[in-house]
């Protein structure tokens, strides 16, 4: 081919994409136009509408710390980049003022704004399809009746070529189609409510899942757990694992209510989760969560016992009576409002020592928990313990406390470590 043919051939394909550009940014300039919505709407579809906002934990993504609520600005990190949630109250300008229902409903479940560009997947419209459309015009009659605030969204920080919102198109055509794979079995009525409520509205497996390189959800391994979205990994959710942490259907309920049961305290993402979803749940609903994550058929609880102590224990032996038995105790019983028991802590069992390195580490904020109950903050360690201390002292709580005899690496606790450096 001759050179004057490839520069048309570049030309015309230069001319087409601006264009196409142009035509883009029409269509949005007039889906941005038109009159704000008037809504109008029963006190109980409002009513309902906000217990549905609830159980699809719409304000941890889309109220920030100290913001006004629904009005976006907190950062969802990715491995593309930081995405900002949105502005979803009615103002007109800058939140869904000028969305219909039906452009609410089009938006939630595929992905698409009204004015046609595709929201990023960590909005969870792959999860969100499923909805029914009386409980989307709900939650939609609830956000277009809470006050209205005009704050303009904050530009996201994902880099080129995934700036290009064009292609989610093709991500959309891949993987979006995707039916979640129930992770236990059963056909119960609570069951097939719970399985609505943890795939679809809770969208439990968009964090409790493993993902793949381009970002979507790993349905052949539903809620496997996922060490990769944040600083603390989201443990694996299937009724064998919960079984090996301890967990059976009392507990898990005490948990989603309370944020507290007998062996575990909610923390980081999670306590986010119980304070603005789970807590508000109905007693019923909170049932059948439990039942679908441990099935109608539940594995027992595996009990545990200490791991048998070696001539190795001793130092970190000293650095827990050092460092941790002021708080959790000398026999790991915890104090109430203080710290939480490590005997038998869900945490300190995981097959994954990730989250408890974490914790040694970084320590954790104070935080108040539903149940009016209270942990104080724990201190990180970091700066006092190197690698092959924190390993050791891991390892150590992981058998006396949790019965778990494999050994700690320390190249795991240096990844955790440098990677908390990353981010500063």
């Amino acid at each position: 081919m001759s050179k004057r043919r490839w520069k048309r051939l570049i030309l015309w394909a230069l001319l087409i994409a601006l264009v196409w550009l142009a035509v883009d940014a029409l269509i949005g300039w007039w889906y941005r136009r038109g009159p704000a919505v008037q809504v109008t709407a029963t006190p109980a579809q409002i009513e309902r509408g906000k217990y549905l906002v609830a159980a699809a934990d719409c304000a941890a993504c889309h109220t920030a710390d100290g913001g006004a609520p629904f009005a976006g600005g907190v950062p969802l990190a990715s491995p593309f980049g930081v995405i900002h949630g949105t502005n979803i109250t009615p103002d007109a300008d800058t939140g869904i003022g000028r969305y219909s229902a039906d452009d609410f409903f089009h938006t939630i479940t595929r992905g698409e704004a009204r004015d046609g560009h595709q929201l990023y997947p960590a909005m969870p419209y792959v999860s969100y399809k499923t909805i029914e459309r009386a409980e989307s015009d709900a939650i939609y009659a609830y956000l277009m009746t809470r006050p209205a605030v005009k704050q303009d969204n904050l530009a996201n920080g994902v880099g080129f070529p995934f700036n290009i919102r064009t292609g989610i198109h093709a991500w959309n055509l891949l993987f979006a189609g995707a039916q979640a794979r129930p992770a236990s079995q059963g056909q119960s009525p609570a069951w097939k409510r719970g399985e609505y409520l943890v795939e679809t509205l809770g969208h439990c497996g968009e964090c409790h899942s493993p993902r793949g390189w381009l970002g979507q959800v790993d349905r052949a391994q539903p809620l496997a757990g996922n060490a990769a979205l944040g600083r603390f990994a989201a443990p694996a959710l299937t009724p064998q694992a919960l079984a090996e942490r301890g967990w059976d259907r009392a507990g898990l309920q005490a948990y989603l209510a309370g944020g507290v049961a007998a062996h575990a305290v909610a923390s980081d993402e999670m306590l986010k989760v119980v304070n603005l979803s789970t807590r508000w749940l109905s007693a019923q609903d909170i049932d059948a969560i439990a039942t679908y994550l441990l099935g109608d058929a539940p594995p027992a609880a595996v009990a545990w016992t200490p791991a048998a102590a070696t001539g190795g224990d001793a130092p970190a032996q000293s650095h827990y009576f050092a460092l941790c038995a002021g708080c959790h105790g000398r026999d790991g019983q915890g104090v109430p409002h203080v710290a939480p028991a490590l005997a038998g802590n869900t945490g300190v069992r995981d097959a994954d020592a990730h989250n408890l390195i974490v914790a040694i580490l970084d320590g954790l904020p104070e935080h108040d928990l539903p149940g009016l109950e209270r942990m104080q903050e724990m201190p990180g360690f970091a700066d006092q313990l190197d690698d092959r201390d924190v390993a050791a002292l891991a390892q150590w709580l992981r058998g006396r406390y949790g019965g778990q005899s494999a050994a700690v690496d320390p190249a795991q606790v240096r990844r955790l470590r440098e990677a908390a450096g990353a981010k500063h």
